[in-house]
């Protein structure tokens, strides 16, 4: 497949993301069990009457998606592609307890509705009145890395020419307490949590929502070229250096063109011991990380794609997410990887504009 262009980005989450200039108020997160995105004020974005009928990941997605599509100048995007790994779980969350408390009887069906996952693909496209190709993909940890790989299929084969790619996830009380009961949230006796050397198990869980135009021609606002992705369900540490290089190889590229690596280190010492494998392979690039900035979520590799898009532009690292003190005069070559508790591991390539 042909490369395409992020030709722009926006995201909501547990930093200001909004704001311009954000990079300089980054500010680290690791002694919280749960941390919340920073909202916008979403009654100059969306009616109030419908704002009452929105689920939080509807809401931010809304938000997020017209923040890119104003940036990329597109009004109809030639398709809507969303990745999700909860999708719209209060909601889910309302229908179930209805169910509950009414015995199964006299239920309405809005908050049904309102809970399938494909729920943000739909009211984004309702709201612009598109009615171009609309699809949801839940892949947990790697929901937009799939986004992206269909969005590259529609621009390569002439279906569209500029795609609306993102993802969301939230939070919900009793998700979040099931969580904690089954160890997934770091126990508070472990807190502050340590991102890099991690001794205990669990994460910092986190939310949020982040958008992309991608499109076939490079523009002025262009941010990177997506050069390739690759999935894996599954895989083993020891494979983990195979995983990376035979990628790369398939991309005419060694360990070494690699000017920035930004890896999904979560605090988790069962499954964050993929990340320090890999870093092995990167001796000369600047290793970096960033869900003590984000939380861990099932999309948190969105945030990655966010600040990745923006490293290269302003040809930038802030601080904040150096791991070593490594650091190239030129950015040219970003290599994302994530995965969640050790499965759907992915890496993405992309390349300066």
């Amino acid at each position: 497949m042909s490369a395409v262009y992020i030709n722009s980005a926006s995201c909501i989450s547990v930093q200001d993301t909004l704001k311009d200039q954000f990079f300089t108020d980054l500010t680290s997160e690791n002694s919280a069990q749960i941390l919340k995105a920073v909202e916008p004020n979403y009654k100059e974005f969306i009616p109030p009457a419908m704002i009452r009928r929105m689920s939080k990941t509807v809401k931010m997605s809304s938000v997020a998606s017209h923040y890119a599509l104003k940036e990329a100048g597109i009004e109809q995007p030639g398709a809507i592609i969303v990745g999700t790994g909860m999708g719209c779980s209060q909601d889910s969350e309302k229908f179930l307890k209805n169910v509950i408390d009414n015995n199964e009887e006299f239920l309405t069906p809005t908050f049904f509705i309102q809970s399938t996952h494909n729920t943000v693909a739909g009211q984004i496209a309702l709201g612009l009145q598109c009615h171009a190709y609309n699809f949801t993909y839940v892949n947990t940890s790697s929901s937009l890395e799939f986004s992206f790989l269909d969005a590259k299929l529609q621009i390569n084969d002439g279906e569209a020419e500029n795609v609306l790619a993102g993802a969301a996830d939230e939070q919900t009380d009793r998700t979040m307490e099931l969580y904690r009961l089954n160890n997934t949230i770091k126990k508070e006796e472990d807190l502050p949590a340590d991102y890099l050397h991690s001794a205990t198990d669990g994460v910092i869980w986190g939310e949020g929502a982040a958008f992309f135009v991608l499109g076939k021609d490079q523009t002025e606002n262009s941010y990177a070229k997506l050069t390739d992705i690759q999935i894996s369900n599954r895989s083993d540490i020891e494979e983990i250096p195979s995983f990376i290089t035979d990628f790369l190889a398939k991309n005419k590229l060694k360990s070494e063109d690699i000017d920035a690596v930004i890896l999904g280190f979560s605090g988790d010492a069962k499954s964050d011991v993929h990340y320090t494998k890999a870093m092995d392979l990167f001796q000369n690039s600047s290793l970096l990380y960033y869900k003590h900035l984000s939380g861990e979520f099932n999309t948190a590799s969105g945030f990655s794609t966010f600040m990745a898009c923006h490293i290269l532009k302003a040809q930038q690292i802030p601080d904040i997410m150096m791991i070593n003190s490594e650091k190239k005069a030129e950015i040219k070559n970003v290599l994302l990887y994530n995965h969640l508790a050790g499965s759907d591991h992915s890496l993405v390539l992309l390349e300066k504009v």
